[in-house]
């Protein structure tokens, strides 16, 4: 079939290179239209971008999937069908209808679980055990399309959100090329999700990554985990300022929530529960480093509390 790939991140890429060696053709690549990164927040072009110029392949990157250039080009490109995969803009009805097979999404998780933009970090944050990756068929609904197919991963103990959707990525590859496989052959039949299970896992904004200390050292971990590496869990400092965590640790100690116990290999902070031993951090204006070199430098007061403990 002749494919229209759109997708944007890193965990897209996986997807674009496995339709570019499969039986279809990928005729052209829509992404996100370049956006500020890095310190210098200069104008950088998307990892699904990056990627399709090194395959070759031509770049449609709209601002908007209203504009009629872009709408032209699809046209003249006859595909038979679109593969989705965290593309990062909604699909109009006209142009879902305009493609004879539809717009086919990979999403990482098992819907109707964690239908919306951040399935892999919500997933974390909530301690479920199993997760995966979905095929299903675009419709003008959050995520509600009739389903392709799925696989299934577990969630390791200390994965973080960039590690679980890196081997979601690479296993999803293989379940997209399948489902247009079958597409293709007439062997593959979409199904209507079931009504129950559903949850939704919108985007996480930075204030969704402040760390509680309030709550058990699990929820924690859980919430730095989730947040790692974007928007990046973080925590406040006695001056107002931020401190990026890491991944942490949940320990057998006992502190009050949010109370510093510094010393000279590792830094300790206490929650609801037990306390939480910190990995590396990043203070304001600094390098990432481990929490006990940052704590000698930071000369921390002896009874320092952490963010807004209650």
């Amino acid at each position: 079939m002749r494919v229209l790939f759109a997708g944007t991140p890193a965990a897209a890429v996986p997807s674009l290179r496995a339709l570019a060696a499969s039986d279809h053709e990928v005729v052209a690549v829509l992404t996100r239209p370049d956006a500020p990164a890095g310190r210098g927040r200069a104008l950088q072009p998307s990892a699904v971008h990056v990627a399709a110029d090194e395959l070759g392949l031509e770049v449609l990157a709209p601002a908007r999937l209203r504009d009629e250039a872009f709408r032209a080009r699809l046209a003249e490109l006859d595909v038979d069908v679109a593969a989705v995969v965290a593309y990062g803009a909604l699909v109009p009805p006209d142009l879902l209808a305009a493609v004879p097979h539809g717009w086919v999404n990979l999403h990482f998780s098992l819907l109707p679980a964690w239908r919306g933009a951040a399935p892999v970090q919500h997933a974390i944050i909530a301690g479920d055990e199993v997760t995966g990756a979905t095929t299903f068929r675009l419709e003008v609904g959050l995520d509600t399309g009739p389903v392709f197919g799925l696989l299934t991963e577990a969630v390791r103990p200390r994965d973080t959100a960039g590690d679980l959707l890196a081997r979601l990525g690479d296993a999803g590859a293989g379940l997209l090329v399948r489902t247009l496989d079958g597409i293709a052959d007439g062997t593959l039949v979409a199904v209507p999700q079931p009504a129950d299970g559903v949850s939704l896992a919108p985007k996480l904004t930075p204030d969704d990554a402040a760390v509680r200390w309030d709550h058990p050292a699990v929820a924690v971990d859980r919430r730095v985990r989730g947040c790692t590496p974007d928007p990046g869990a973080w925590t406040t400092l006695p001056d107002g300022s931020r401190l990026v965590l890491g991944p942490v640790t949940v320990t057998d100690e006992v502190l009050a929530p949010g109370l510093v116990a510094a010393g000279k290999r590792d830094v300790l902070v206490g929650t609801a529960t037990t306390a939480v031993r910190l990995g590396e951090v990043t203070a304001t204006g600094k390098r990432t480093m481990p929490a006990a070199d940052w704590a000698r430098g930071a000369r921390l007061a002896a009874g320092t509390v952490l963010g807004q403990a209650s």
